[in-house]
């Protein structure tokens, strides 16, 4: 989500810390200029992003696009096993 998007935020989380994490957490709040909640917010919606990538979308750079077009360009290959698995009735249907 874009920073300079507005967002009304209507829903809490809530979450323990030890002592430890949250003196850390507070830390890295000063030096990066602002404030815990959007501090937990940004970071926690930026792993879950990375988690999901595999999942849901392809984020590739001008390199990866080039390499992705020529495989995806490439003449699909006859492959004799296959072919004879898609030819025979499925189990599946009566």
């Amino acid at each position: 989500m874009p920073a300079t998007e507005p967002r009304r935020r209507s829903r809490r989380l809530e979450l323990r810390t030890t002592p430890g994490e949250r003196e850390l957490i507070d830390r890295a709040v000063a030096v990066s200029d602002t404030d815990v909640t959007e501090f937990v917010i940004s970071n926690a919606v930026e792993a879950a992003r990375r988690v999901l990538a595999d999942r849901d979308r392809f984020d590739l750079d001008a390199k990866a696009v080039e390499g992705w077009d020529a495989v995806n360009s490439r003449p699909a290959r006859d492959l004799p096993g296959l072919r004879r698995l898609m030819d025979r009735p499925s189990p599946f249907t009566e």
